[in-house]
């Protein structure tokens, strides 16, 4: 009858769209098909959301809630991640009593109305690998009193005791001394620096935070366009070490992969205007972190401002099960401006 073939007709289609022979499995992330041993996959009706509940993470270089450290943390915390973070021994306590008083709570709110929660703040100077390596007069300097145990080495035991495996770590820090000194009159030591607190201490936190990730883990950290770009005002040795960082985040997306089963990437950021940053040296009437926040919205193939919870996003999914065949790899996170060759609002280009 022709209502048999419309039947038969209709369940064809459902078949060929998967609808019939594909049924959906639910998981954390999501409605997924299953995939048939012909490769065929059920039409997608899905939704990704990055679900880290269960994760715990690992954020070194948090000190206030202006930066992108803070951002990833409540990144992280928001799809359900326990936060515990690493502080600068001298600003611990200010960060700490900042928490305690009150003055971060607005910028700890959650999309659920409820506040992050950091189960833990670890004092972390990440210059110094071990014990060993710190000189006494860090010892003995007062804004290093009553902070034991800030050594990466130290840090990560402390960690291991305190939650046995995570599954996150992630790198946010970064230091020049002679940031504002062209590379042509940085000094061996400024430039020495650098890269140790801005490259050297990812490879460590690796090396020591390897060993207690679990399998499927992952490792973030943040670069910038200087290190394949000329920045003037970005120097003492500060886009060299952002280059040796990203050179680093490949070899160790490899060793770190094959030794402990992680993922291992970077995020090149766009300018924001963080506490850390906005120390960069002034130029004229505006600092440099201005002109570069100026320079990107003008330039860059989406104009528009671009915020710490852009980066915390990104770097939320990169440490998710939907980026674990995610590594090696840098992901640029600046509205489009790294691919930029021309600034388009130069006088040069005019009528152009």
């Amino acid at each position: 009858s022709p209502e048999t073939q419309i039947m038969v007709l209709l369940n064809a289609l459902l078949v060929v769209a998967g609808a019939v022979s594909s049924p959906a499995r639910t998981s954390a992330f999501g409605t997924h098909s299953v995939r048939h041993a012909t490769g065929a996959r059920a039409a997608p009706e899905m939704s990704l959301p990055i679900d880290l509940t269960g994760k715990t993470a690992f954020v070194a270089g948090v000190a206030d809630s202006t930066g992108y450290g803070w951002a990833i943390a409540k990144a992280l915390a928001e799809a359900g991640a326990k936060i515990t973070v690493g502080t600068w021994p001298p600003v611990l306590k200010i960060f700490q009593k900042s928490l305690e008083s009150g003055k971060f709570d607005e910028d700890m709110i959650l999309s659920d109305g409820s506040k992050m929660v950091i189960d833990k703040i670890y004092p972390l100077d990440a210059v110094f690998d071990t014990l060993e390596d710190v000189p006494e007069e860090v010892k003995a300097n007062k804004r290093y009193a009553g902070c034991d145990a800030f050594t990466i080495a130290e840090v990560a035991e402390n960690v291991a005791k305190d939650y046995g495996k995570i599954d996150i770590l992630v790198h946010s820090l970064a230091n020049g001394p002679e940031v504002t000194k062209p590379l042509l009159e940085t000094s061996r030591k400024g430039y020495m620096a650098a890269t140790s607190a801005s490259a050297y201490s990812f490879v460590s936190l690796v090396q020591k935070f390897g060993p207690l990730m679990n399998e499927g883990g992952a490792a973030v950290s943040l670069t910038y366009i200087a290190s394949e770009r000329v920045i003037p005002g970005y120097g003492g040795g500060m886009s060299s070490a952002k280059a040796a960082l990203e050179s680093d985040t490949r070899t160790l997306a490899y060793e770190a992969g094959r030794k402990h089963g992680i993922t291992v990437n970077t995020i090149s950021a766009g300018a924001l205007k963080s506490r850390a940053a906005s120390a960069i040296g002034d130029k004229g009437e505006k600092s440099f972190i201005e002109y570069a926040i100026d320079y990107a919205k003008a330039n860059a193939p989406l104009a528009k401002d671009l915020y710490s919870d852009d980066v915390g996003q990104v770097a939320a999914f990169l440490v998710s099960p939907l980026a674990g065949s995610v590594t090696g790899t840098t992901i640029y996170v600046d509205n489009g401006l790294h691919a930029m060759g021309l600034a388009v609002d130069s006088k040069a280009m005019e009528g152009a």
